[in-house]
């Protein structure tokens, strides 16, 4: 099978797209800190979701200069996460200016190494709320800057590519695939706000549980009351 890279962020998201990963690839698990107010257990999620699949190799990155940089909810603790979801178009405060370009820098990097040919991303641009790095057209922009910036290949060999399979998709649509697909979906984790429980009301929890409930199925993770 060829080699590919998943960024599992321990999100419900990314937990079905390594669902769908390693069903067509030898895959390997990344993961990065970046600053976040839900570091430790996203890091978590991830070695749970990691365990679960039984992936040994797995890299987890640490770019905590984002939270540094600041300008996000999710990496400022003076910036409130919001409880509602941004209108269709509007960047949400949730936003961490150009994140994805930085997590696929790693990966891409790590690609080189181990011989990896894709890289898979759980991007969806539905329910990106006007994030402008969870574009199809940003990946494909991008995959033109892996072709330029990494090491020439031979010319029966494919170039790096960003897999997004569930790009396109309703979040609803994708927590149906990920229990079809068998997916372990009650060890993810959405919230932007709290740890110890989900809070139920964040920006991230609300389209959540607005999914599940839209899908029929019922969310297995704990909610604070």
């Amino acid at each position: 099978m060829n080699r590919s890279i998943v960024l599992v962020s321990g999100g419900l998201d990314s937990a079905v797209t390594a669902a769908i990963a390693v069903k067509k690839s030898d895959a390997a698990f990344l993961h990065v800190n970046y600053g976040q107010r839900t570091e430790e257990r996203e890091l978590e999620a991830f070695n749970a979701i990691a365990d679960y699949f039984k992936v040994q190799t797995r890299l987890v990155a640490d770019i905590t200069y984002l939270a540094k940089i600041g300008g996000s909810a999710l990496t400022d603790t003076a910036i409130e996460v919001p409880t509602e979801v941004s209108p269709e178009g509007v960047i949400p405060v949730t936003y961490v200016p150009f994140r994805n370009a930085h997590l696929l820098a790693i990966a891409v990097s790590w690609a080189e190494v181990i011989g990896a040919k894709e890289i898979y991303i759980g991007a969806v641009e539905e329910d990106a709320s006007g994030y402008p790095d969870c574009r199809r057209e940003f990946f494909d922009s991008f995959e033109t800057t892996i072709a330029l910036g990494t090491k020439p290949v031979a010319a029966h060999e494919r170039p790096i590519h960003i897999a997004t399979p569930i790009i396109d998709r309703r979040k609803s649509e994708i927590i149906k695939t990920g229990v079809e697909l068998g997916a372990p979906l009650d060890l993810t984790w959405s919230c932007y706000s709290d740890s110890h429980a989900a809070c139920g009301v964040c920006e991230s929890c609300t389209l959540r549980l607005k999914a599940f409930k839209e899908a029929g199925i019922e969310d297995s993770i704990t909610y604070a009351p």
